[in-house]
C-alpha cells in the first residue's frame, strides 16, 4: 500500500458486461475511490493495455487501483494491491493492499487468518452476476459484517441509493457505478 494511501468507501469492480463505459465511470467517480481491475475475458498483452489505460485515467483521479491476479504481477504492473479468495491472497506482500473476497463466515475467517486489509461480502442484493442466485439480504450481510477484524465493503447489487439505505459506508459495484 502507498504510505499516502487510505482505503477507499466506493469500490468500482471492473467486468467484460462493464467495459465499455470504465472510463467515464472511473471519471465520474469521487477522487479516490477505488478501482478493482478483473476483466478475465482478456489475455495477456490486451488484459495489461486495457489495465494501463485505466490506470492512467484512475491515476489522475486519485483512485487507488487493485489487480485481480497475483502479487508479483500487481507489483509488475504497478498495482496498489491484489484482490480475490483469502486464500490466494497469502503470503502477504509488502506495499500491497490485499482485499479478499468472502460469501460465508468460513472465508471472513480465513481472510482474518491471512492479513487481509478488507473483506468484500457479498452478494448483498440480487446481482447480474449470479441471476437468480442467494443473497445475503441487509441483516445477514450485517451479522457476517461483525465477523470480520478489517473493513468490510459490500458487493452485489449495491448502488449509492442502496448503500445510503443500509448506512454502510464502504460498497463496491459492477454495474451500479456504469
Amino acid at each position: 500500500m502507498r504510505q499516502d494511501q487510505s482505503l477507499p468507501d466506493i469500490w468500482l469492480i471492473s467486468d467484460e458486461r462493464n467495459d465499455a463505459a470504465l472510463d467515464v465511470a472511473i471519471k465520474r467517480m469521487p477522487s479516490g475511490s477505488g478501482i478493482i481491475y478483473r476483466h478475465y475475458h482478456l489475455a495477456g498483452v490486451k488484459r495489461y493495455a486495457r489495465f494501463r489505460a485505466l490506470r492512467r485515467l484512475a491515476r489522475a483521479k486519485g483512485h487507488t487501483v487493485i489487480l485481480a491476479d497475483s502479487a508479483l504481477t500487481a507489483t509488475e504492473w504497478g498495482a496498489d494491491g491484489i484482490y480475490g479468495a483469502p486464500r490466494s491472497l497469502y503470503p502477504r506482500r509488502a506495499g500491497l493492499l490485499h482485499l479478499a473476497t468472502a460469501h460465508n463466515a468460513h472465508e471472513i475467517s480465513l481472510a482474518n487468518r491471512f492479513g487481509s486489509d478488507a473483506v468484500l461480502v457479498s452478494p448483498v442484493f440480487a446481482t447480474n452476476s449470479h441471476i437468480g442466485g442467494a443473497t445475503l439480504g441487509p441483516v445477514r450481510f450485517r451479522m457476517l459484517a461483525k465477523l470480520s477484524g478489517v473493513p468490510v465493503i459490500a458487493l452485489g447489487g449495491m448502488d449509492r441509493d442502496r448503500a445510503r439505505t443500509m448506512n454502510w459506508p464502504r460498497w463496491a459495484a459492477i454495474d451500479g457505478l456504469t
